[in-house]
């Protein structure tokens, strides 16, 4: 099937199942799908002035709170794109979100009294079943962070483009992998740093891009704090869930509620305090802000050269990732960039002849995230409030434009240009977290080489590029394209 988009022809490829239980029989994947939920009703006015042959198919992959309240709402809301699928490993959570997308598109539609119920959403509880489904052209990935990159890189084999959650990856070496992918095969990967569609941090980055503050000397990178817990009894494994493939290429351990998510509502999840799946808030949402630091210190294909610091790890309990912290690292072009959860939530910018202070202000994501109950800075500040209207010239420094960032991805899927965070710039920008992470483990200073993507002369770092992955679910090795 191929796909008309505003003139253009996407050839719709992918993957067939035969591919899968072909890799399958040589012990390496095992796929089950339960596929439910055929189109019946799908009536062409859903999707206003769009023709069907113009629309991009999109499917879900992970459908819990972020998915929810965030990606899936950001690309329903444009008429050229049609969400068509959803997929999770709790087939609860999965008819739960098949629930959710065919309310919305039926109450678009003028709803149940009108007679014009929709019903086009097809579950799946494997995602590698959903990229054999070659009607689908773009998926979102909204999954725990140590699934990012494994997905990402057989979606992106299997020709879909991407929208990816951030962090890009568990470890540096697995977005490396995932980065050379993406590159091989010339899809279009958006990374969630969605703060880099919000206009503050363009103009924030732009001010600094252009030396009104002077040199730029320093940099400071606020985050929140996460609590430890307690310890947590083993529990049945709910009839609902995959857990196997949940806990994926990580190591197999005991299943308990708290390491997973919850079996009732969308509240914040318990594995984002789990180093077992990711690294805590150093790339929660250091992921955002070091993404943002990096946009004005000219610094998103690169990376810092030294990194030192210390932080407190929870010494019992269920929940292990960092608490209090502070982290430094110098880049080579003498800036110095200080992250911790004691600074104020945000970016300031400390220059020769001023400063900027960027954040988010009262937003959140959705109203479990860290910064809902926080009275939070401005969204922009300044030493001087005239730099806060400060003009950009025509022949200064201007950055990409993205008034939204699901709607960025959605135009870049079309016009095939690059969106406003590749995923190389991702990569990066988790590099530089997990970085932060390794210094906080081993307590001393560290070196490293952006190019090669090594620290200098010490095995013992350069250990924790990478973690041993189970083999069924491991990442098929991807050559270097650089």
């Amino acid at each position: 099937m191929s796909l008309s988009l505003r003139g253009m022809t996407h050839q719709s490829t992918t993957l067939s199942r035969r591919a899968f239980l072909d890799v399958a029989a040589k012990g390496t994947l095992v796929s089950s799908a339960l596929i439910s939920g055929f189109p019946t009703i799908v009536p062409a006015s859903v999707f206003g002035k769009n023709a069907p042959s113009n629309r991009i198919n999109v499917a879900a992959i992970g459908t819990g709170r972020i998915s929810r309240g965030h990606d899936m709402p950001g690309v329903w809301q444009y008429d050229n794109a049609r969400i068509m699928a959803v997929c999770d490993l709790d087939s609860q959570r999965a008819e739960d979100a098949k629930r959710l997308v065919n309310e919305y598109y039926s109450k678009k539609n003028g709803g149940a009294a009108s007679g014009k119920d929709y019903d086009g959403v097809r579950v799946y509880t494997d995602y590698r079943d959903l990229l054999t489904n070659k009607d689908i052209d773009a998926v979102i990935v909204s999954t725990p962070d140590h699934w990012h990159a494994p997905i990402v890189v057989d979606a992106v084999r299997a020709k879909k483009d991407v929208y990816m959650q951030k962090p890009a990856s568990l470890t540096i070496a697995e977005g490396r992998m995932m980065a050379d992918a993406v590159k091989q095969t010339g899809r279009i990967v958006q990374v969630g740093s969605q703060q880099r569609s919000s206009p503050q941090f363009r103009y924030a980055a732009e001010l600094i891009r252009n030396g009104r503050i002077g040199q730029l000397k320093t940099v400071y990178v606020g985050l929140p704090g996460d609590p430890s817990g307690d310890e947590e009894p083993q529990m049945p494994v709910p009839k609902n869930l995959n857990y196997d493939m949940w806990i994926g290429t990580t190591p197999d351990v005991y299943y308990t509620e708290k390491r997973v998510h919850p079996q009732m509502g969308y509240d914040r999840p318990g594995w984002l305090r789990c180093e077992q799946f990711g690294a805590g808030m150093i790339t929660g949402w250091g992921a955002h802000h070091i993404d943002c630091a990096h946009w004005a210190m000219d610094t998103e294909h690169t990376g810092p050269v030294e990194i030192w610091g210390k932080a407190d790890f929870p010494k019992s309990g269920l929940w292990d990732v960092h608490g209090i912290f502070r982290t430094e690292a110098l880049y080579d072009n003498g800036v110095h960039m200080v992250v911790s959860n004691e600074i104020p939530n945000g970016i300031r910018f400390e220059g020769t002849e001023g400063w900027v202070f960027v954040s988010r202000g009262d937003a959140a994501v959705t109203a479990s995230d860290p910064t809902a109950k926080q009275q939070v800075a401005k969204k922009l500040d300044a030493s001087d409030p005239k730099l806060l209207t400060s003009v950009i010239g025509p022949n200064e420094i201007h950055l990409p434009v993205s008034n939204e960032h699901h709607g960025n991805w959605l135009e870049s899927i079309v016009s095939r240009k690059e969106p406003i965070a590749p995923v190389e710039v991702g990569h990066r920008s988790c590099t530089a977290c997990l970085l932060h992470h390794a210094a906080m483990k081993l307590n001393r200073r560290l070196y490293w080489d952006p190019k090669k993507e090594q620290f200098k002369n010490d095995a013992e770092a350069n250990a924790m590029l990478s973690r041993p992955q189970r083999k069924e679910y491991a990442i098929k090795a991807v050559a270097s394209s650089r």
